[in-house]
Parts: structure tokens; C-alpha cells; sequence
């Protein structure tokens, strides 16, 4: 029988990998005998986690990923926002942890956990670490999952945004979704800007905002003289002075936002005033950038009357 030192140092290894954590099952396949895991609770050296989860080590937030894994047990992976979190995203907190099992599987309730029962489902995405759906299938089940409309938008930006899913892996994954989910109009719309065509879609949406408005319809896709040569705007009303910028999620990556500041100053040295919309803008605060747009459009229209 290892004496205290000895578990410790065997178990180790394992909890690191783990954030902290090891079940109980993995402690016996390492020599750990029952007696011996209840020897190291009850000199609180170690503490339970739940049923099957025993903390080894000070616990991070990959251990708690897996401690829900092992409460679960079976067939189970960390999905939607939970999945993309241990895959690297960041800026976003969640309470719960969120793990997804096959449609019709017995789970009994986890605290802090919530397991979805979710038909078809897919093999683990393939790598080393804790088992995880593919990041397409967790993107879009994030979305679906997601508090509000606003934070399914926000998490699905950042996604692509910061890599952790592949924007068009994402859009090709949602073209072949064939279920009828929550918020598929919204995903719908989310996705298609954030993965292909962001500009001119958000180009159209601002147009017949403009419409429903009564606001004077502006010319789209605008070329003018730059001291380099020539600048493209999104959308202009030429004869007030007014140009509206409407940025999708590739204006955040790069030397992008370089260029639309070199873009845009130029712009304002000519005379002209710029606004500029988050193409997700669009879908969030309608009402607040179009009332921006209008007060913009009536200053210089009362300015060129004066």
C-alpha cells in the first residue's frame, strides 16, 4: 500500500492534466484502493467533487469542466459555450457548465451543470484533453443555449472573431443544419454576418432601415479620391455630407482597424461627417444607430439651409 506521499505523487501527474481533478475510478487504475481515496478525504487532503470527482490538487476551471464530465459519466462532452471556453475563448463567464449526452441517455442532475439531451450526436471532436463536441456543433449550440438574443450574438462573434471556431467551417456546418432549433432566424442572420458577406448584407439591412424610417435612401458603395487613390464608403448621402460605415467582424481582426482610421480621417478632413455600425449594431440596437443616422442627416441638412 503507498503510504501519503507515494498517492500524492502518484496521482499527480493525472490531476495537473485535469485541472486538479481525478475520479475515483482512474485513482483505483493507478493502485489507489477505495480505503486508501477515503483515507486522504477524511484527513482533508483531498476533497470530493460529487459522487465521482475528487479534487487532488487546488481546482481551475478545466477541473471543474471535468469534474461535471465525470458526475455525468457515459457518453458525454462539454458543449456549447462551456466547450469554446476550454478551447480558448475568452471575455466570456458563464455560470453553468454546460454537456451534452445522447438523446434518451439516464443523467442524473449535477449541481452547477446542465446536461442536454441532444439527438444525433456527434463523435468527440479529435485532440488531446477533456472530451469536447466540434467547435461548429458548439458554436451554434452555444447560440441556441444562450441566456438572451444578445448574448447569443456576442458569443457567436467572438467565436469567430477569436479563432476558436473557423468561420467557414461555421457557415458550411450551419448550411448542412437541417433541425429546427430556437433563434434559427437570428443564428441565421449572426452567422451570414460574421462568416461570409458581412458588408454588403449589412449594407441591405441599413437601406431598408432608412426605408422604414422615411429617411432618404443613400447611395451605396461610394468612390472617392484619397491622397493614396481611392477610397470605397460603405454608404453616403453626398449632397448632406454624411457617410455611414457599416463594419462586419473582419473590421476587428488585423491591420484592419488601421486602415479604416487612415480610411475614415481622411474622410473627415474632406467635410464629411462618419458614423460608424457595427454590422451586429444592426441587429442589437437598431433604434439607437438609426436615431444616431437621423439626427446626423437633419444637423447637416439645417447647416446647408443656414
Amino acid at each position: 500500500m503507498p503510504d501519503r506521499s507515494a498517492r500524492q505523487r502518484i496521482a499527480a501527474p493525472l490531476a495537473r492534466r485535469q485541472g486538479g481533478v481525478v475520479s475515483r475510478a482512474q485513482l483505483e487504475a493507478l493502485g489507489i484502493t477505495r480505503s486508501e481515496i477515503k483515507v486522504e478525504l477524511a484527513a482533508g487532503r483531498w476533497h470530493a467533487r460529487g459522487r465521482h470527482a475528487v479534487a487532488v490538487h487546488e481546482v481551475t476551471r478545466d477541473g471543474l469542466f471535468a469534474a461535471a464530465l465525470m458526475e455525468v459519466r457515459g457518453d458525454v462532452r462539454l458543449d456549447g459555450v462551456s466547450a469554446l471556453i476550454y478551447r480558448g475563448l475568452t471575455g466570456w463567464d458563464e455560470d453553468l457548465i454546460h454537456v451534452s449526452v445522447r438523446h434518451g441517455t439516464h443523467a442524473p442532475p449535477v449541481a452547477g451543470t446542465s446536461i442536454h439531451r441532444v439527438r444525433d450526436l456527434e463523435p468527440c471532436a479529435i485532440g488531446v484533453g477533456l472530451a469536447t463536441s466540434h467547435p461548429t456543433y458548439a458554436a451554434i449550440r452555444a447560440a441556441v443555449w444562450a441566456r438572451s438574443d444578445r448574448a447569443a450574438m456576442t458569443i457567436l462573434a467572438i467565436a469567430v472573431q477569436q479563432e476558436v471556431v473557423a468561420a467557414d467551417a461555421l457557415l458550411e456546418r450551419w448550411r448542412r443544419w437541417k433541425r429546427r432549433i430556437p433563434r434559427r432566424a437570428l443564428i441565421d442572420q449572426v452567422i451570414r454576418d460574421v462568416c461570409a458577406g458581412a458588408q454588403s448584407l449589412g449594407e441591405l439591412d441599413f437601406a431598408r432601415l432608412c426605408r422604414e424610417r422615411g429617411l432618404p435612401e443613400p447611395d451605396r458603395q461610394v468612390v472617392t479620391k484619397g491622397p493614396k487613390g481611392r477610397i470605397f464608403l460603405d454608404v453616403r448621402w453626398s449632397t448632406l455630407g454624411v457617410v455611414v460605415e457599416i463594419d462586419g467582424a473582419h473590421h476587428a481582426s488585423g491591420l484592419m482597424p488601421v486602415d479604416d482610421a487612415l480610411r475614415q480621417n481622411q474622410v473627415v478632413l474632406g467635410g464629411d461627417v462618419v458614423l460608424r455600425i457595427p454590422v451586429l449594431g444592426l441587429r442589437l440596437e437598431p433604434d439607437g444607430f438609426m436615431n444616431q443616422v437621423a439626427q446626423a442627416l437633419t444637423t447637416a441638412a439645417e447647416r446647408l439651409a443656414s
